[in-house]
């Protein structure tokens, strides 16, 4: 019965190259900052409110497990939109530019506008500071600023406060806007449309009603357990930096109202998203639209004592993926398969008829849209900083780390990964299996400011 339904499924979405350019599926690629796993479908926390992302997942294919390149806006974004894994690039952080090292004509935008595909997009869609607008048509070029709250703005670096403002204030109204213009506008080519949200990016500034959607007495704040930092690793401990914003946070007494601050913060970009969402339906382009949804990492709100991203547990690197692919997918899907965002680029490709550049490191996963239940063997990587990895697998997760410190989790059995069973021996084999599929060799950082006292020696001595 998988066979037939191959089959049908393919002839249904035939080659676009047999079909002719102009045959070509439309993309809606939807970017939502810092979106971590609390939305609604992926069931991680009941309290968040999505119906928007929960209604386009229950139109296409839901993956629910899907993790990030890299658990940092800028290195996540550099991936997934050039195809190379952070390793390969030396983008590893914030602050690295990737201009350099990834010419345009290798990256996911390009291709699709060498392909004869109109390019057109607003937001964030790469970090901002380092964005090549260039490789769009068409781009937003004023987004707008956002408007400040009065008074209390949260706890040290942790920014959350409702706004006496309207939705359409913010500049993620304006983003969403220009999407839904594009949609309304007759198009003579096929289109890639990527719309990138700031929201639920820090600060958790958002209108009131927002906040109101969350009452303060009804949070119930993330599984926490006591000490859980005390079998990882220095390694571990150093990105979990407990004394830092949790040490803040727990000293305020303010822990539920950073966690409201960010649901409501979701539920703000689930509005937006919704819009997107109504414009397509309403358009002559609804049937012929590939849309794909992801968030570019997770976000801890004192899981594991830490808070933001900036590590390789589960809360860092687990971020939503769905897709809906008109002739591919069908609706109410479920993939329980670990996939990364390296799979997006080269999906996309495979989708549309539009051969795959030799440098994509990533895999289509093409297979999985048309039977989400179909074989697929290939884990989840997610790296930050300089040769330190994490891969995850439908049961574990493993981590080690540039100065060899591991960390292993039993993720059926432990979720929220409580206990690192990275020293039992029974489970050397387990650990040497799941290496394999860690980069061999990993590039110098490309600017060097975030690495470690041993590593700068080491390039120094070596030259490099």
């Amino acid at each position: 019965m998988k066979l037939i339904g191959l089959l049908i499924a393919t002839a249904l979405f035939m080659s676009a190259e047999a079909r002719g350019e102009n045959q070509r599926p439309n993309i809606l690629m939807i970017a939502v900052d810092n979106l971590n796993h609390w939305v609604g479908y992926l069931g991680r926390n009941p309290q968040t409110i999505t119906p928007n992302i929960d209604r386009l997942a229950s139109q296409g294919v839901r993956f629910s497990r899907s993790y990030c390149a890299a658990p940092v806006c800028n290195p996540s974004r550099a991936a997934l939109l050039s195809g190379m894994r952070p390793a390969t690039t030396g983008v590893y952080e914030n602050n690295d530019d990737w201009r350099p090292g990834i010419p345009a004509e290798m990256t996911l935008i390009t291709t699709f506008r060498k392909a004869g595909y109109y390019t057109a997009g607003a937001g964030k869609i790469y970090h901002g500071g380092f964005d090549r607008k260039s490789e769009w048509e068409d781009y937003l070029s004023d987004e707008g600023r956002n408007p400040n709250p009065r008074g209390d703005t949260g706890v040290g670096g942790i920014k959350f406060a409702p706004l006496d403002c309207d939705d359409d204030d913010l500049n993620d109204a304006k983003i969403v806007h220009y999407g839904v213009e594009q949609l309304k506008q007759k198009h003579d080519r096929p289109f890639f449309l990527s719309i990138g949200l700031h929201k639920p990016h820090m600060p958790w500034n958002v209108p009131r009603k927002y906040y109101d959607m969350h009452p303060l007495d009804s949070i119930n704040l993330p599984p926490t357990t006591q000490n859980d930092l005390s079998d990882v690793p220095p390694a571990g401990q150093k990105m979990a930096n407990a004394r830092g914003d949790h040490a803040q946070i727990l000293k305020s007494g303010r822990w539920k109202e950073a966690v409201q601050g960010y649901l409501a913060a979701v539920s703000y970009s689930d509005a937006m998203i919704g819009r997107l969402l109504d414009a397509l339906e309403k358009s002559p382009y609804r049937d012929n639209t590939i849309v794909v949804l992801w968030g570019d990492h997770g976000w801890h709100l004192g899981e594991k004592e830490h808070w933001r991203k900036f590590a390789l547990w589960e809360e860092a690197t687990r971020a939503p993926l769905i897709w809906k692919v008109p002739g591919i997918t069908k609706p109410n899907s479920l993939c329980e398969r670990t996939v990364d965002f390296m799979t997006i680029y080269p999906t996309l490709c495979d989708l549309a008829g539009v051969p795959i550049p030799n440098h994509v490191e990533g895999k289509s996963i093409r297979s999985l849209l048309i039977d989400p239940t179909s074989a697929w063997t290939t884990p989840a990587m997610t790296t930050y900083e300089f040769n330190n990895h994490a891969v995850r697998t439908e049961d574990w997760r493993y981590i080690r780390y540039n100065n060899g410190d591991e960390e292993l989790y039993d993720e059926k059995n432990d979720p929220y990964e409580w206990k690192n069973l990275a020293n039992q021996s029974s489970l050397a084999s387990t650990k040497d299996e799941l290496g394999k599929a860690m980069p061999t060799e990993n590039k110098p950082d490309v600017n060097g400011k975030n690495l470690d006292k041993d590593e700068r020696k080491r390039r120094k001595k070596l030259g490099l």
